[in-house]
């Protein structure tokens, strides 16, 4: 017995929770039965195992995640950084996945897949927002406008706000909390042995959505009038300022999973460093621990570019920026992570192939 959309359910109705507890408890568990609830709100899905709840103790709590980097790669035959690239557009989907001939480049499948209205690239998204907030529109307004670039409280604010009607603060903040708290959105602030709580920045968590919200959602009108070409165009003309952004918290994933193999059994958080100006805004961070950092034990700056390497004005910059990150010292090692080999610099870097191998098959 399957039951879809379970949270959805229980917004609509939440008397039905301890209604299916009863009929478990009642009749399905003595029957030969496997009872599966299914819901894309994971916190809403963890929270039905809590003490005082009525299913607490009653299942097994399983999460499903997307695929991988390296599953994506493996299943559309895609070297490594055409892996990673067919990641952040498709975020790991399955269904999205399935879309994608095995070997095709990314521009083929966005040809392909664009020019059908109801692909699972382009209804996705929409069905995916109407599942999680079928009654907090606001939420979806900020969400969207997280999604366009704006990553900050007032720049969010001022997104959102028209003349002088300016967006209450109470409704941002909730808004916020319940993108959070549904973890759709993530929060993060400067990775440092300095505390800077009031410099938090927002990203869509999901790299699907992401990418969704940043093309699709705006540019499912042009795909239905026949012109998925100017679509495409869009998004050739932003790839590389939204993909060097969008890469960031894949490559930050991917150095925490590998850190102990790299020579950094110490590091417990990979984030990013930036002041409140973002001049300088650093890419990776290193650390012995989230939030308040007690040592940092590596920097480093991603050139995610199809074709312009980490080169030396790169590395010139890095170690002119890693110096203003409170908790650098001399042994903190400064690293380059690029699409494309680096080159002979002195700097200690990774490829995509490095990267690709934190996701073991």
């Amino acid at each position: 017995m399957v039951i879809d959309e379970l949270p959805w359910l229980l917004e609509s109705d939440p008397s039905l929770e301890g209604a299916l507890q009863t009929a478990w408890d009642t009749l399905l568990s003595r029957k030969p039965v496997l009872f599966v609830l299914i819901g894309s709100d994971l916190a809403m899905m963890e929270r039905l195992d809590d003490y005082e709840r009525p299913f607490h103790q009653r299942g097994t709590v399983m999460v499903l995640p997307p695929l991988s980097p390296a599953e994506v790669g493996s299943m559309l035959a895609l070297p490594a950084a055409d892996a990673i690239d067919a990641f952040l557009v498709t975020g790991g989907l399955p269904l999205v996945c399935q879309e994608w001939t095995p070997g095709d480049t990314l521009d083929a499948f966005l040809c392909a897949t664009l020019s059908e209205p109801t692909s699972a690239l382009l209804v996705s998204g929409e069905r995916s927002l109407a599942a999680e907030f079928p009654a907090h529109l606001q939420a979806q307004h900020v969400l969207a406008a997280i999604g366009n670039g704006e990553r900050t409280w007032s720049g969010i604010r001022g997104k959102l706000s028209t003349g002088t009607d300016q967006m209450a603060a109470s409704s941002l903040t909730n808004s916020l909390q319940l993108l959070e708290a549904k973890r759709v959105v993530a929060a993060e602030t400067p990775l440092s042995t300095k505390p800077a709580e009031k410099d938090r920045r927002y990203r869509v968590a999901d790299p699907y959505l992401r990418f969704y919200l940043a093309f699709l959602r705006s540019g499912l009108s042009l795909v239905e009038r026949g012109r998925a070409d100017l679509l495409i165009r869009q998004v050739k003309r932003s790839w590389t300022a939204w993909g060097g952004r969008a890469v960031e918290p894949v490559v930050r994933e991917a150095l925490l999973r590998l850190a102990p193999e790299l020579g950094w059994p110490e590091v417990e958080a990979v984030g990013g460093w930036w002041n409140r100006q973002n001049n300088p805004e650093v890419d990776l961070v290193g650390a012995d621990r989230a939030g308040v950092a007690g040592k940092i034990l590596f920097v480093g700056s991603i050139k995610w570019h199809a074709s312009t390497p980490f080169d030396l004005h790169d590395h010139h910059t890095l170690v002119r920026d890693m110096a203003m990150i409170p908790g650098v010292d001399p042994q903190t090692q400064p690293i380059a992570v690029s699409r494309t080999p680096a080159g002979d610099l002195p700097i200690r870097s990774f490829t995509a192939d490095d990267l690709i191998a934190a996701w073991p098959g």
